[in-house]
């Protein structure tokens, strides 16, 4: 299955994230050859996602060793990910010499907090795009975007995708393909309605009164670190 490289993958996991924007680049990367995937937080204590699933740690940021790849998700604890120092230091520090600097959904808000998305193309949840693009972002609106070693992923579910990019990035596009097939990955919704271009206005704008508080916190947080980074 590809080539002999070895690999540190690290997931940064945090109070309040969406579990799927971890778990589903985690199972793709749990078949990479020669490969060890890290769940990392501030210390080795059980982590809470918005969905109540609870996640243990198995490094911390002090004993993370560098990174190849260093992947941070979204979910509505990103807020408090966007102000956090200890967070943003750990970020800086593994990207200074990660071959790869990548997120899934509302992970790159926090990426471009610590000043590592400024300058590149990225991409976001739908429903955050707008705010990322205050970040000095340039945003896409693609499922999976790449720009030189920056790889981002949109909302959720996309964090498969995500992590086959990532798996054949590494590993070759014959490993990606492997492990696509191993979890029967073929995608079929049952609806036409997973982006907002499909869903059709209506829709949309239940799902934004849906998130509306963390929308409106989000934007809030956005706002404040763009000052801080001096981009208003």
């Amino acid at each position: 299955m590809g080539n002999a490289a070895e690999y540190n993958i690290g997931l940064v996991i945090y109070p309040g994230m969406t579990q799927l924007d971890i778990t589903g680049p985690q199972q793709v990367f749990s078949f990479l050859p020669n490969s060890k995937v890290y769940c990392i937080w501030k210390n080795l204590e059980p982590v809470t996602s918005s969905d109540n699933l609870t996640i243990l740690p198995n490094t911390t940021f002090a004993d993370s060793p560098q990174l190849d790849v260093i992947c941070v998700p979204g979910g509505p604890g990103q807020v408090e990910m966007m102000r956090d120092a200890e967070v943003l230091k750990f970020l800086q520090h593994q990207g200074k010499a990660a071959k790869y600097i990548t997120s899934v959904c509302t992970g790159s808000l926090i990426l471009a907090a610590a000043g590592l998305l400024q300058g590149y193309r990225a991409t976001s949840h739908w429903a955050f795009r707008d705010q990322l693009a205050l970040l000095g972002v340039e945003v896409v609106n693609e499922r999976v975007v790449i720009d030189r070693n920056r790889i981002t992923g949109g909302g959720v579910t996309a964090g498969i995708d995500f992590g086959l990019v990532i798996a054949a990035h590494l590993c070759g596009e014959d490993t990606a393909k492997l492990i696509q097939l191993l979890l029967e990955y073929n995608p079929a919704p049952p609806f036409n309605v997973g982006s907002p271009e499909n869903a059709g206005e209506a829709l949309v704008q239940q799902v934004q009164k849906v998130g509306e508080q963390l929308i409106a916190a989000s934007l809030q947080q956005t706002k404040e670190t763009a000052k801080l980074l001096e981009l208003v």
